[in-house]
């Protein structure tokens, strides 16, 4: 019998090879290479291969190594390439195990092309490598294995390398150096040298205890020496380097290989359950080389301390249904991968001990037939026993046990359907199955059934007869099997090899193709059932009811047994309590208790399964009648809102349809009306007023009459309505922003009574009115607020009902808000006189929409309240003089402000004042820029401003050296407040120290002004050459004998060839009066030349040497001697401290000091130890070790302590000094400023506060 074909093996029976998907856009995932060598048996029995050469081959372990994708694509990404979950497998020929070369030898490749590979993709995932590394690669970003077998392109020579680093080979743990030389000959900066591993693997920001990179310069070769240093070696470590080399638009590259080996070990287990687990990696510092780590961040996970278990001995030994359970628990994610591995991996086959021969692991055999199961024993006295499924098989004229020598077997007579099952043989401890398959012979149809044509209710039997007895078969009808349970109508039934269908009453439904199926064909016939001939024996007849009275409906008809229906205008009809269905042999019967209107219509009895039927027409009479009390109407009363629509439908019955006439007094309402109009439809009438009006409201009358009689019934209808628009609101008064109305009731309320009113206002100028209340006013008097003054405004009224809102009422007249201003503020007295007092003020806060007019100045005796009007016209301006009073009186003086509404509150002085003119000593304010030298150039313009105060009018004189001043060179202008010295074109002779006096009476004040006016200076008086030596001159010269009346800050001095006469600058900005002129060209002969400088600039014209200088060679050499360098660090000393400074409010304030500090100091201003910061009053700059504190325009609060700190890394200083601010502005000087009045006020308080403390 031959043997059945395994489920995994192919026709050609080659394994069938699984090939992972890679074309349907999910990534490839890293591999898990699994290499094998033992062979099957070694493997399977833990036992090593037997010596073959006289030398004990070393057993190949199980390799299980992780290896991480590069990128491969076209691009050069180093993403992951899409793929999914699968495995590959790659069987090269080859039977034989590969002996290891060497502990760190690679092994050849026809000897790695002889193992047997399976890679298993796992999903982002990577595992420790376990086993030998000496013929896989390990984790990391280098070339695989199958790179290595390529052809390696040789790059081109080198353009700045001079020696490349070389492939090399460590054990684990090990260390290893490579170097790479660049020649700097033609180079005029160092080289920028890279070290990578793989494509993108930077080491630079790898650098650790594991990789150190080091570079060095040789200045007698000159050559850049680059070294990478490999300490401790790891298996992961192995891979592609390549050192990168760049200059400007020059670049070399280099490429080596690292292999990392391990020691020589024995044969070691794999643990499988790593290969497939997700691995935590990325777990070891930044300086180790975990290029790994890169590719996936992940959290740190604890150690798993669960012994480890050899996952392959659990799938081996398990059965297929636990393989899901046992890949959970272990937490194997590719199943179906490592099922498909292990269904390539050869099978143990184990030497049997008791069966020479086992059973074949599957048997065939016919139905009825006979087979022989036979096995071979190793030892003819073991005991044999054969089981069925588990059950111990007895010898039987069924199962015939043989012995044949060492065989032993057992025959299987008769085979049949109970026999396919699974057998075994146990011989002693040891057992072997197999599997026996009973194929059926097919059962063939001997005689086909007939065709069958019959009538209703008449007995219907299909015959066939089969090839076999007893054989199963299955009737169909229209394709659709037959169903033969104990309620159904068809019967079957078997006699020997005839087998019967049986219909005992049929019926049309029976009607159909019949066919019946066997194993070995099928036979099929048609079966028609015919209805027999109808006969009409009595008929039904057409009736008249009325409406209550009792309904019946008969017929006769033959055949008797015939059911049929009943319809009620088309409408099938179901027996319930009220309606009763008879059929008693021919006689068929409706019957209705109590009819009604619906029963009335065209009643039709058909007889089921025939065309032909029997009507009758039943009528139903009934009185009319009116149904109002369905409206649930009160009084019989409809309301309706007038504008709306109105229709009023009320039920009505009669039978047949009463005709309905509606009727309003005398008048008769018509179908065809337009606006009013009756209508009605079947068991309802209905009014309809398309939009309700006043008119409308009265009582309607319904009148309904047909054959049973007449009936009539009244309806009244009330319209109410929106009320009347009120009269146009009346505004008997308006204030600043508000104002008070008040209205009429509307006349007509609208059939409802008025519940409230709502307000609008707009602008005049406006067509947008605003409401102004949401909640209604019951009231007919309003005051709206919030209005803007000036503006004209409108105001209406809506009056509100039940119903709705009415329209608007007429817009009052317009009205416009208006309010007098608030009063005057900052009133003071400005001046007073012996008979006059003037007064100043500031306009009103508020002035509105009216506008100010002008002002109105009182005043009166103090004790009295008789106020007087100082000015009979109003004034616009903010400053009064009361003429006309008494020496020695005091008054009291008040100021309104006067606007189309009115006169505002008045704003009184709050003491009264005393009509004496007052004395003010005269003062000179002298600008701070004006406390030092004023210096203009010559030909500027000068113009000084020197404020001053006193009263009255203080008399100015000015003198210059203690003369009077000549007015034609100088222009003189007093006023009131300052005096002004103005030059058009400043000269030298206007140089010199000016007097100011100011003088009121008997007190008098004074100031010194020293204006100093410059020009250029010029040139120096006389050069000589004092001594020539090497390539050396010296020089001295005197200053000029005129200085441009300004201090000379320092000489240029110039040199020429006296070949070329071309003067060159040798120094800028010298001090002394002596130079020596340094790195003269020997043999040239110079002349020299110097301009003199004052703050100016350079002198029109130069003072050269009368002689010239030439440089001989000399045989000398000087001879320089080694100085150390002087060390400048020092911590911070002000060299200048804060002095102590008065302040004049109002005028920028500056502190100066000075700090000497190396390296640089910080410096911080503090006020009353308070860091400045931020604040826009204070500028600080530090300029060559000056520190400047500037106080932009001081106020008495600005005075305190001031602190300039100065920090560096070797300590910190510090100086103090006292700022002192003195006056301030006068009323009239903060006034001509624009302050505001109350700002004005606020200070004149507070000065007045110090002044007194």
């Amino acid at each position: 019998m031959p043997e059945p074909t395994r489920k995994d093996e192919t026709a050609n029976g080659r394994p069938e090879e699984s090939v992972a998907p890679d074309s349907n856009g999910v990534r490839p995932l890293p591999e898990i290479s699994l290499e094998i060598s033992p062979p099957p048996e070694a493997a399977a029995e833990g036992k090593e291969p037997l010596e073959t050469d006289g030398k004990k081959p070393e057993p190949e372990p199980l390799q299980a190594v992780v290896a991480r994708e590069t990128s491969s694509t076209s691009n050069g990404s180093n993403q992951p390439q899409p793929g999914g979950v699968g495995v590959k497998e790659q069987v090269e020929s080859g039977n034989s195990a590969v002996k290891e070369q060497g502990p760190c030898s690679r092994p050849p490749t026809e000897d790695v092309n002889s193992l047997k590979k399976l890679s298993i993709e796992l999903p982002n995932d990577s595992v420790p490598a376990t086993g030998r590394k000496d013929s896989v690669w390990s984790l990391g970003d280098g070339q695989g294995p199958d790179d290595l077998e390529k052809p390696i392109d040789t790059p081109p020579r080198s353009t700045l390398l001079i020696e490349s680093p070389q492939s090399a080979v460590i054990l684990v743990g090990g260390d290893i150096t490579f170097v790479a030389k660049v020649e700097a000959k033609d180079l005029l900066r160092k080289p920028t040298v890279k070290w990578f591993k793989g494509k993108w693997m930077d080491l630079a920001s790898k650098t650790g205890k594991h990789l150190q990179l080091k570079e060095t310069f040789d200045r007698l070769t000159k050559i850049h020496t680059f070294e990478m240093h490999i300490v401790k070696a790891k298996d992961n470590y192995a891979g592609n380097y390549r050192c990168e080399v760049t200059y400007k638009d020059k670049f070399d590259s280099c490429s080596f290989d690292l292999e990392v080996k391990e020691a020589e070990q024995g044969s070691q287990n794999i643990d499988i359950r790593s290969a497939f687990k997700r691995s935590s990696e990325g777990q070891e510092d930044a300086g180790e080389l975990d290029f790994s780590g890169l590719l996936k961040h992940r959290e740190p996970k604890p150690e798993d301390d669960t012994p480890e278990v050899d996952v392959w001995d659990i799938l081996k030994n398990a059965r297929p249904d636990q393989y899901e359970k046992i890949a959970f628990t272990y937490g194997i994610t590719d199943l179906r991968g490592l099922l498909r591995r292990m269904k390539k991996i050869p099978k143990e086959v184990k030497k049997s001990e008791a069966f020479a021969k086992k059973l074949d692991p599957a048997y065939q055999a016919d139905k009825g037939g006979k087979i022989r199961l036979v096995v071979d024993l190793a030892d003819p006295t073991v005991d044999l026993k054969w089981y069925k499924n588990g059950q111990e098989i007895r010898s039987s004229p069924k199962f015939i046990f043989e012995h044949k020598g060492t065989q032993r077997i057992m025959v299987i007579n008769n085979c049949s359907m109970n026999d396919d099952a699974a057998y075994s043989v146990a011989a002693g401890d040891e057992k072997c199955s197999t599997e026996l398959f009973v194929k059926e012979l097919p059962v063939k149809i001997v005689k086909d059934i007939e065709a069958v044509k019959t009538t209703v209710n008449e007995r219907v039997e299909l015959e066939c007869e089969v090839s076999e007895e007893g054989a199963q078969v299955k009737w169909m009808k229209n394709g659709v099997e037959v169903p033969t349970g104990v309620r159904s109508r068809y019967r079957v039934k078997c006699e020997g090899t005839k087998h019967f269908l049986v219909i005992d009453d049929a019926s049309r439904e029976d009607t159909g193709t019949y066919s019946v199926m066997a194993t070995g064909g099928t036979s099929e016939a048609h079966v028609q059932v015919d209805l027999k001939p109808l006969k009409v024996l009595r008929d039904l007849e057409d009736a008249k009811v009325l409406l209550g009275q009792p309904i019946k409906l008969q017929c006769e008809i033959s055949p008797g047994n015939v059911p049929g229906r009943w319809y009620r205008n088309g409408q099938l009809i179901q027996p319930n309590d009220r309606i009763n269905i008879v059929h008693r042999n021919r006689v068929h019967r409706l019957e209705i208790a109590a009819g009604s209107l619906h029963d009335a219509g065209d009643y039709t009895f058909v007889p089921e399964g025939y065309s032909q039927s029997l009507s009758a027409k039943i009528h139903i009479f009934d009185p009319p009648r009116v149904h109002l009390e369905s409206m649930n109407f009160p009084d019989n009363t409809v309301t309706i809102v007038a504008g709306n629509k109105l229709r009023l439908e009320i039920p009505i019955s009669g039978e047949p349809a009463p005709r309905v006439v509606w009727m309003k007094g005398e008048r008769v309402i018509l179908e065809s009306g337009n606006r009013v109009r009756a209508e009605t439809c079947g068991d309802q009438t209905s009014l309809t007023i398309d939009v309700t009006e006043r008119e409308d409201i009265g009582n309607y009358k319904i009148v309904l009459q047909n054959e049973a009689g007449e009936a009539t019934a009244s309806v009244k209808i009330k319209v109410v309505d929106i009320p009347d628009p009120p009269e146009a609101p009346l505004v008997p008064a308006v204030g600043g922003d508000w104002c008070s109305m008040i209205w009429e009731p509307p006349k007509y309320d609208g059939g409802s009574p008025i519940l409230g009113y709502f307000i609008e206002r707009k602008k005049k100028q406006s067509s947008r009115w605003m409401r102004l209340n949401f909640d209604q006013i019951k009231e007919t008097s309003f005051e709206p607020k919030k209005m803007i003054e000036g503006v004209p405004y409108e105001v209406r009224i809506f009056a509100v009902n039940a119903i709705g809102v009415s329209k608007p009422s007429e817009p009052s007249k317009a009205f416009t808000p208006l309010a007098v201003t608030s009063e005057p503020t900052m009133l003071v007295v400005d001046d007073v006189t012996d008979t006059t007092v003037t007064v100043k003020w500031r306009p009103p806060e508020t002035i509105g929409a009216a506008g100010l007019d002008g002002y109105s100045v009182e005043y009166c005796i103090e004790g009295t309240d008789d106020w007087i009007v100082s000015n009979n016209a109003l004034t616009e301006k903010t400053k009064y003089t009361i003429t006309g009073l008494t020496t020695g009186s005091k008054i009291l003086v008040r100021v309104k402000a006067i606007n189309a509404a009115g006169a505002s509150s008045p704003r009184t002085i709050q003491h009264s004042v005393l009509v004496k003119e007052v004395i003010e000593p005269p003062k000179i304010r002298v600008p701070r820029h004006l406390k030092q030298t004023y210096t203009r150039r010559v030909g500027e313009a000068v113009n000084v401003v020197v404020p001053f105060m006193g009263k009255p009018r203080p008399k100015v004189t000015w003198l210059k050296e203690g003369t009077a001043i000549d007015p034609t060179h100088v222009n003189i202008r007093n006023t009131d407040c300052d005096s002004i010295i103005f030059i058009r074109k400043a000269e030298r002779s206007h140089s010199g120290k000016y007097e100011m006096a100011v003088q009121v009476e008997n007190h008098v004040d004074t100031a010194v002004l020293d204006i100093q006016v410059v020009d250029l200076p010029g040139p120096p008086q006389c050069v000589n050459i004092e001594d020539v030596w090497g390539g050396n001159v010296a020089l001295v010269w005197t200053p000029p004998k005129d200085n441009g009346n300004a201090q000379i800050i320092g000489y240029t001095i110039q040199k020429a060839d006296k070949k070329t006469m071309e003067w060159y600058t040798c120094i800028e900005h010298y001090h002394r009066t002596c130079i020596t002129i340094p790195e003269l060209v020997v043999g040239n002969e110079y002349f020299f030349r110097i301009f003199a400088e004052n703050m100016c600039g350079l002198s029109e014209t130069a003072t050269q040497t009368k002689k010239s200088a030439l440089i001989v060679k000399e045989g000398m050499q000087l001879k320089t001697h080694d100085y150390s360098d002087h060390d400048f660090m020092e911590a911070p000393k002000f060299t200048q401290p804060l002095i102590n400074t008065f302040a004049i409010a109002g005028y920028n304030a500056t502190l100066n000091c000075s700090v000497r500090a190396n390296p640089r100091a910080k410096v911080i201003w503090m006020k009353n130890k308070m860091a400045i910061l931020d604040d826009p009053r204070y500028r600080m700059f530090s300029n060559q070790g000056v520190c400047t504190l500037e106080i932009r325009k001081p106020s008495p609060y600005d005075g305190g302590m001031y602190t300039c700190k100065a920090i560096n890394d070797l300590g910190e200083a510090q100086v103090d000094c006292k700022l002192e601010v003195k006056g301030g502005f006068t009323f009239y000087e903060l006034m001509k400023r624009g302050v505001p009045l109350h700002l004005i006020d606020k200070y004149m308080n507070e000065k007045t506060v110090e002044q007194e403390k």
